[in-house]
């Protein structure tokens, strides 16, 4: 049986009203599991900023990470900005990391950074919707480091292809490590470490479900609750029959240099 036996309808409402704004998962503790990375990122991030002098996060969210790798560096950046794309998370980080003084700017995703050339000697993101090489490459000083981690290839397409059936190759081969290595050779950085994983994880209700697919949109795109009920439906009797329904999230850590001018 499912973990939370009460009705469809009900879940449905509360996955549906359940806030989505940051990067914050603890709502999901006791629904739906996720491994962690081996290499753990954000403990990672500490010690990276603890040794850098002028600090950027890319595609920050609501700030969270970013908020818990500062509060765990020894010393932070003499400057350190973030960057996020969509209003209701710029609003949300904004007010988590003016404490600890970090500026947030409101950059869409696809334009250029506004920040001069080799401004940052540290460029960070996780998970961003996609990397920016020539950008990062341009704002980087000679010497610097971009560290971070992004989404894999296919990562839960159990769950996607649950939905939208299955998809081609192009699709299931998008945010392939080796393209991503490729694309940031081109834009001059030197590629120093690049490790990839698949980690398990469960729903245990449709609620889960519903909520992961608001907050992780570009999952099932223009995914609502009224236009995939019939299917959140079947998908609630097989958690109810069958337990969790599992998924694979890949992961991978990238960190590269620019070249010393």
């Amino acid at each position: 049986m499912g973990q939370d036996s009460r009705p469809f309808e009900e879940l449905l409402a509360e996955g549906a009203a359940v806030p989505t704004e940051g990067w914050d998962f603890s709502w999901f503790r006791g629904r739906a599991t996720e491994a962690r990375p081996s290499w753990g990122y954000a403990v990672s991030l500490a010690d990276r900023l603890a040794g850098a002098s002028a600090a950027l996060d890319l595609q920050t969210g609501g700030g969270e990470v970013l908020d818990f790798a500062l509060g765990r560096a020894p010393k932070a950046p003499v400057l350190t900005v973030a960057t996020e794309g969509w209003p209701p998370n710029v609003a949300k980080a904004t007010a988590l990391l003016a404490a600890r003084g970090v500026a947030v700017v409101a950059a869409p995703e696809e334009a250029p950074l506004p920040f001069a050339d080799a401004a940052f000697d540290l460029v960070t993101s996780r998970h961003p919707v996609r990397a920016h090489w020539p950008e990062i490459a341009r704002v980087l000083r000679p010497g610097g480091t971009y560290f971070a981690q992004h989404v894999g290839p296919h990562s839960v397409f159990e769950l996607v292809e649950y939905f939208l059936g299955p998809q081609p190759e192009e699709v299931r081969s998008g945010r392939d490590p080796e393209r991503e290595r490729a694309d940031a050779e081109a834009a001059g950085l030197e590629v120093v470490d690049l490790r990839a994983e698949e980690l398990r994880m469960e729903f245990h209700d449709i609620a889960a479900v519903v909520h992961f697919l608001r907050k992780v949109v570009w999952m099932v795109p223009g995914f609502t609750v009224e236009a995939h009920r019939p299917r959140l439906k079947d998908l609630h009797e097989q958690i109810e029959s069958d337990g969790p329904f599992v998924a694979h999230s890949t992961r991978h850590l990238f960190e590269a240099r620019k070249p010393d001018a």
